[in-house]
């Protein structure tokens, strides 16, 4: 039997890895190698368990026991799998290695736990005690070669995280190893081993608590900390000061000869005065504490880990929560707090609350821009904390808290928002959970936290003024296509009464003017109906006889001049399109072209057709245009030659609508000489006049110049 020494070693290895194990499962198992860990730690525990039960009361047999510890074996080989999968992962190496191993390890353990079972049930003694060691042997050196592996193939800057791991496992396979080969050597296990092995498991408990703690948040660093540094420093300083003192002291009074001890008891006093100034000066003492925290230890904060928080949190483009909201949370959780509001500068220049998180703000919640808090923001970019400020106002110079601030009960901190240099907002941070303790890495990070998010604040304002005028631009220019073409209308309308005190009596006149009316109602109607129709809705077409169309309108438009000509007379051409939308925009260009030709001039329609195509032709002998004209401003929408009596809409709602149909416009134009539009629609089918078996030949009458169609 054990002695008792050994006892004592495995009970504490059993109640070690216990407390391991409860670690683990009760605060870390996010990760693979977390709940691999887990399971080395409870096998482990039962390993040492065994052997504690068996020095007390012969149990578990011997099998029990060694099935036990080769699954121990096993769950670390597990931790160092898992360890080098990651390393694998970031290093792009090839797996085949990887499988190599754990095929090894598998092959191992089930020979080893076969002959076990084997021996055990059915008194097969396949493997002796020297194989059974050599097998322990074995698996100690897998062990330790799959670490060297993970050290290996991990990068430098992600050994941190493993290093604590790594040595904590190796330590263990190393004495395993060192142990069993001593047994092989000697033909038994060494006492010494055997006693000290459960007190060195239990030993290795830390590094492996370490390394859990390490990749929670922050490596875990074992330093002083800034109280302890402060007093450590002051007692240096005061050592040195001490024996400063002491040094000048002796020379004052081996120098000072018969003045000597006058001087020594004056340098005394004026050291003693100059001592008790710096004990007592705050000042002093927060500046040595933020030296020494500026130049001894590490920053409070995981800039990385806050950095990448507030970009995960500025990047979310949706609504849920909203953004001011967000920026409350991202500000309050600086200080570990959950509960802020925030106050944005409208365009009169007063401050209006946009949201308040976990916060009771009084009824009143405007902040008036010609404040003092608004002043004092404007001077300087300053941090105030509320309870510093109840406690002693002077130290902000009696500032004037606004009633909304300083109304709110559970108010901390007030933390001015910047837009380059001007005051964008201003936020309010509500008390903590604990107490916390600021300093200038506080303000700090605060201070550019606050600018970035007002950042965010303002570009996402700036999108929603932009999309605002965007949306008035559209009804403004859905307005402008409306009065367009209500100004047609008036003006058909206004001939007919002008012309109605003459032509009353004319049963002519009468039908034209019901056919006009009868035109300025279905047109109106359907304004109407385009009004009320959604904007994507899908666009509406029939088939139309083109040639009829331009018949038509070239009489509607004859009764000015110059009256338009329809050169000749071609076949049934149909088209796709909307009948109403086509007589709109051919007769807003056939009417452009009599605007720009004097009555003496001539304006000509012509049809072609080709490829599937059909063109027509309006041609003047006008004004015309330039080519730069043609190129910047004919179809830009609001751009007019007619002056105020224009819209500038016209060509650009041709285009815009022949384009939707599958056409185009195009333009051919000189001054002085005139111009030619020419619209290309698709062809829905073709019946000429002429023989069928010439489709494709010329179907108008006199050949067109050659600057009309391109």
């Amino acid at each position: 039997m054990l002695n008792n020494f050994s006892l004592i070693s495995h009970s504490t290895a059993a109640i070690a890895f216990g407390l391991l194990s409860l670690l683990i499962a009760t605060r870390y198992l996010r990760r693979d190698i977390d709940r691999s860990l887990l399971l080395a730690a409870v096998v482990t525990t039962l390993w040492a368990g065994s052997l504690v039960t068996q020095s007390l009361w012969g149990e578990p047999s011997f099998f029990i026991r060694y099935l036990l510890e080769l699954l121990r074996d096993a769950a670390w080989i597990t931790v160092l799998f898992a360890l080098l999968r990651d390393s694998f992962r970031s290093a792009n190496l090839v797996g085949r290695l990887r499988k190599v191993l754990a095929a090894a390890t598998l092959i191992l353990v089930a020979l080893l736990l076969g002959s076990g079972v084997l021996e055990y049930f059915f008194g097969l003694s396949i493997l002796d005690g020297k194989t059974k060691v050599v097998g322990q042997i074995a698996l100690s050196l897998l062990g330790l070669s799959l670490i060297e592996q993970i050290w290996r193939n991990s990068v430098s800057f992600g050994r941190s995280s493993m290093k604590y791991v790594c040595i904590a496992v190796g330590s263990l396979f190393a004495f395993d190893f060192f142990m069993y080969a001593d047994t092989l050597l000697f033909g038994q296990v060494s006492e010494s081993f055997w006693n000290a092995r459960g007190l060195v498991n239990a030993a290795l408990v830390p590094l492996f608590a370490v390394n859990v703690i390490n990749t929670r948040k922050q490596p875990v660093d074992f330093q002083l900390s800034r109280s302890a540094v402060f007093h450590a420093g002051a007692l240096i300083l005061a050592g040195g000061y001490l024996l400063f003192l002491s040094l000048g002291g002796y020379y004052v009074k081996t120098l000072g000869g018969e003045w000597g001890d006058a001087l020594q008891v004056l340098f005394f006093s004026i050291a003693l005065v100059f001592l008790v100034t710096l004990l007592v000066s705050r000042r002093v003492r927060s500046r040595l504490m933020v030296f020494i925290s500026q130049n001894f230890f590490d920053y409070k904060y995981d800039y990385r880990d806050e950095w990448l928080k507030m970009t995960r949190e500025m990047a979310d483009l949706s609504d849920s929560p909203p953004l001011p909201e967000r920026v409350i949370r991202i500000l309050s959780g600086l200080v570990e707090s959950n509960a802020g509001a925030l106050w944005i500068r409208e365009e009169r220049g007063d401050f209006i609350l946009k949201n308040a998180v976990n916060m009771v703000t009084p009824k009143y919640t405007t902040i008036d821009a010609n404040s003092e808090l608004v002043r004092f923001f404007g001077e300087r970019e300053w941090i105030i904390d509320l309870h510093e400020y109840r406690g002693d106002p002077v130290s902000y110079n009696l500032l004037e808290i606004p009633d909304p601030i300083s109304h709110t009960p559970d108010g901390w901190l007030v933390i001015p928002l910047y837009l380059s240099n001007d005051l964008y907002g201003i936020a309010m941070v509500g008390n903590p959970y604990a107490r916390v303790e600021l300093n200038w890495e506080n303000f700090d990070l605060i201070k550019v936290v606050a600018r970035q998010t007002c950042n965010l604040l303002a570009q996402t304002d700036a999108q929603n003024r932009l999309s605002r005028a965007m949306q008035f631009e559209a009804v403004s220019k859905a307005s402008a296509f409306m009065v367009h073409d209500l100004k047609t209308l008036i003006a058909q309308l206004s001939l007919l009464v002008k012309n109605a005190p003459r032509h009353r009596n004319d049963p002519a006149f009468i039908d034209d003017m019901i056919h006009t009316t009868d035109h300025a109602v279905r047109k109106m109607s359907n304004l109407v109906d385009h009004i009320r129709k959604p904007a994507d809705e899908t666009l509406v077409t029939e088939v139309i006889d083109l040639t009829e169309v331009v018949s038509q309108l070239a009489e509607h438009y004859s009764r000015r001049q110059p009256a338009p000509r329809v050169a000749d007379n071609p076949g049934n051409i149909f088209i796709n399109a909307d009948r109403e939308q086509l007589y709109s925009i051919l007769g807003h260009l056939i009417q452009n072209a009599q605007d720009a030709t004097p009555p003496d001039g001539e304006i000509t329609l012509t049809l072609k057709t080709a490829k599937g195509n059909v063109v027509l032709f309006i041609q003047d002998t006008g004004s015309g245009m330039t080519e730069d004209f043609i190129q910047t401003q004919l179809f830009k929408p609001f751009e007019s030659t007619k002056g105020l009596t224009g819209m500038g809409i016209g060509a650009y709602q041709a285009r815009e609508y022949v384009r939707n149909v599958g056409g185009n416009i195009d333009v051919t134009s000189e001054p002085d000489l005139g111009s030619c539009f020419s619209i290309r629609f698709p062809l829905a089918r073709f019946k000429p006049e002429q023989a069928p078996e010439e489709p494709e030949r010329l179907i108008t009458g006199d050949p067109l110049p050659q600057q009309n169609a391109k």
